[in-house]
């Protein structure tokens, strides 16, 4: 019996024979993240595109029936791994409702200024692959180093310069260590030094301009109809934000607006993300101020791990931390959506409890699926040079394609 390809696109069958067919990806350099277009090209226009998104398959979501409710976290960070952080929270952020505890005031408004911390460097990640893709090799190098004082930050606060693990069901993982927010305000005075010589540099070049203006471009109404969410619809002048309309963690006590774009194009998405972060810089400042002291953890010993000196000290603390390992958090039955907005939009868990120490069900609506499944609209008529700078404009994360 033969079987065929399973990416078999359907432009092989019905592509005019006056155009060409080329294939980009799913390895190649411009398209960083294993996708693969196939494009049917007159001329120098791209008349039809076919997206695929499925190389990188992982099985997250069958996985994550199979751990405990703690050992998912380490597979959360993967979904999108410049912004792990904001993954990891979302995802406890469902189990704690589920579990009916309330964390923190602490871990409250650490949670929210890692958020937004890590908003900046995913934003500055997407924003440095864009330009670079239109020849900006010295705005290129600016924002990678901003990204790199930040990875280096957040590495000396998690142990980690990507996958950080750091959420905790019920808490974090550990403190913020001594004279840590200290370097916090030289990094965000560092960046924003460094954003002003971006803006200098991009926002009136008329090559910037003329590659990025009225290229893929968007109406708000095409945005709804395909479940735009975060950047993407922000782009379109549609102001939704669940941090303002949904507000969760510390947002509802932030002064913060919501930047969007006129035409939902590539130039506007550059530049709501540069906005973005200006705005992510000024909550973390009010919630430096904000952090109380206290614990960082709730007072469950069938939620929270005990302190490693108790493990290795005492008998009752050692049989706690063996029974949530092996046997996990006993999650009562039922089911709950929470979602968050991610750097690239609503990020939402489905999770669903039988009452064991392993989800039943864990489905991830993830952004970069969804805008996926609608990026040939964004190709299609445009030119072929500019394929690859759309597709920059939208920051697919493979991770966040996987199911």
């Amino acid at each position: 019996m033969e079987y065929k390809s399973p990416v078999r696109s359907y432009l092989e069958e019905t592509a005019d024979p006056n155009h060409v067919v080329v294939n980009l990806g799913p390895s190649h350099p411009a398209t960083h993240g294993t996708i693969q277009i196939i494009a049917e090209l007159d001329g120098e226009t791209v008349k039809k595109a076919d997206i695929h998104c499925g190389y990188l398959h992982r099985g997250f979501e069958k996985e994550a029936e199979h751990h405990t409710y703690h050992k998912v976290i380490p597979y959360t960070d993967r979904l999108n791994y410049c912004s792990s952080l904001n993954n990891n929270f979302a995802y406890c952020a469902a189990v704690e409702q589920l579990l009916g505890i309330e964390i923190t005031p602490r871990t409250k408004y650490i949670r929210t200024l890692l958020a937004e911390y890590n908003r900046i460097s995913d934003h500055v990640c997407c924003i440095a692959a864009t330009v670079m893709e239109c020849g900006a090799m010295t705005a290129f190098l600016y924002l990678m180093t901003v990204r790199d004082y930040i990875f280096e930050h957040l590495n000396h606060l998690t142990g980690a310069r990507l996958t950080y693990s750091y959420g905790r069901v019920g808490g974090l993982a550990r403190d913020l260590p001594e004279g840590w927010l200290v370097r916090l305000e030289e990094i965000l005075q560092f960046t924003e030094k460094y954003l002003e010589r971006i803006h200098g540099l991009l926002d009136r070049n008329r090559i910037f301009i003329d590659r990025t203006r009225n290229v893929g471009a968007m109406t708000q109404e095409h945005a709804f109809d395909w479940g735009f969410t975060g950047v993407m619809l922000r782009s379109t002048g549609a102001k939704i934000d669940i941090r303002k309309d949904n507000p969760y963690l510390a947002y509802d006590e932030l002064d913060f607006e919501v930047p969007v774009g006129i035409k939902g194009d590539n130039y506007d998405r550059y530049y709501v993300r540069m906005r973005e972060i200006d705005e992510s810089i000024h909550m973390i400042r009010q919630l430096v101020k904000m952090i109380p002291e206290g614990p960082i953890n709730v007072t469950n010993h069938r939620v929270v791990y005990p302190e490693k000196n108790l493990v290795y000290s005492e008998i009752e603390s050692l049989i706690n931390h063996f029974k949530l390992v092996i046997d996990g958090i006993q999650v009562p039955a039922g089911e709950t959506y929470v979602s968050h907005e991610c750097p690239n939009g609503e990020l939402g868990f489905y999770l669903v409890s039988d009452g064991t120490g392993r989800p039943y069900k864990l489905h991830v609506r993830g952004p970069s699926f969804v805008h996926m499944g609608a990026m040939h609209t964004l190709l299609e008529g445009g030119q072929i040079a500019d394929v690859i700078a759309t597709f920059g404009s939208i920051n697919m994360i493979g991770g966040e394609c996987d199911r």
